[in-house]
């Protein structure tokens, strides 16, 4: 794939992050407090089901079984254990706990797809981190004893959602638009049960809540989890964990513009840096001699599917 052709996928795919980086404003102006299970539900499930019908294409074999581990990790563990941890720690401490996510995908990479962590990879994922607590940070607080593990487990279900979705690529014949919805249905059945018994029966809604969650089951999580996996099916796994410090980032940026919120000279200095390091991030990792680096050059079958999505049937987003 030509240079243009790369950059073109990596800004579609940080569209993902910078979506889910107004999950936060969506949620507090819009949507019944003291929901998050719920809201988790009303993200993945209908937006799963909704991508399987725009597929039409179910699991086979022994993707019945990939499909539900990585519905867990990418959303079904993820969801729960994002929003424990954001009710839980004092303001942005989540975050900042969450962004050492590219730190454990540079190591899970490592282990299940056999790239070397480079000395690089490691000080860019520290700098990231250090650039988003600039951001988040407004004020000191303890941690939690059960917020912050839940913020890295978190960032370690996340990451290892994200690597082994690298490593098992999809069936043959099988776009990521139905990747994204086996993913998003896992995870939305399995949040199901967890939010009724422990917040009960789904609130009344009123019209601005309907279409918050509108919004963030579609723009939010059907398209943006297209973008994301199509992303990890066709970059390597550290160049698209190297966009997640965009999310807290337009999270800053949408709090400053639409909520009225401040930003200090040391949170710029903070957005300087986490997107240096996004930026930084998503250089293609060097292929070793006699193998090929990404399948830009030579696309596959899937990644030739890939760019017709577009403009296939149904809503090929």
């Amino acid at each position: 794939m030509p240079s243009a052709g790369r950059t073109s996928l990596i800004a579609l795919t940080a569209l993902a992050p910078v979506s889910w980086g107004t999950t936060y404003a969506v949620t507090t102006e819009f949507l019944p407090p003291d929901r998050p299970l719920f809201t988790g539900l009303a993200r993945a499930l209908p937006a799963g089901l909704l991508l399987l019908a725009l597929a039409r294409v179910l699991p086979r074999g022994a993707w019945w079984w990939k499909a539900a581990v990585l519905g867990a990790l990418n959303i079904g563990a993820f969801f729960p254990l994002l929003f424990l941890s954001a009710y839980r720690l004092p303001g942005g401490m989540a975050a900042v706990v969450g962004s050492v996510g590219p730190l454990f995908v540079v190591g899970l990479s490592a282990l299940l797809l056999g790239q070397r962590p480079t000395t690089r990879a490691v000080l860019t994922g520290v700098v990231a981190a250090f650039g988003v607590s600039l951001v988040v940070l407004k004020a000191a607080g303890g941690l939690d004893a059960l917020g912050a593990p839940a913020a890295l487990a978190s960032a370690a279900s996340m990451s290892t959602g994200t690597v082994l979705t690298k490593r098992w690529g999809r069936p043959e014949g099988v776009g990521p638009l139905a990747l994204t919805g086996w993913q998003l249905t896992a995870g939305g059945l399995l949040i199901a049960p967890v939010a009724l018994l422990v917040e009960g029966a789904p609130p009344a809604l009123d019209g601005a809540a309907v279409g918050g969650y509108l919004y963030l089951a579609l723009a939010n999580t059907a398209v943006a989890y297209w973008l994301w996996f199509r992303g990890i099916g066709r970059l390597s796994a550290t160049q698209v964990t190297f966009l997640g410090p965009l999310s807290p980032l337009t999270a800053a940026v949408v709090g400053w513009a639409a909520l009225g919120e401040t930003l200090t000279p040391v949170q710029l200095a903070g957005m300087a840096l986490a997107f240096g390091a996004t930026v930084a991030g998503q250089r293609a990792p060097r292929a070793k001699t006699g193998t090929a680096l990404e399948p830009f050059s030579s696309p596959s079958r899937n990644s030739r599917k890939d760019s017709m999505d577009l403009t296939g049937p149904g809503l090929r987003r």
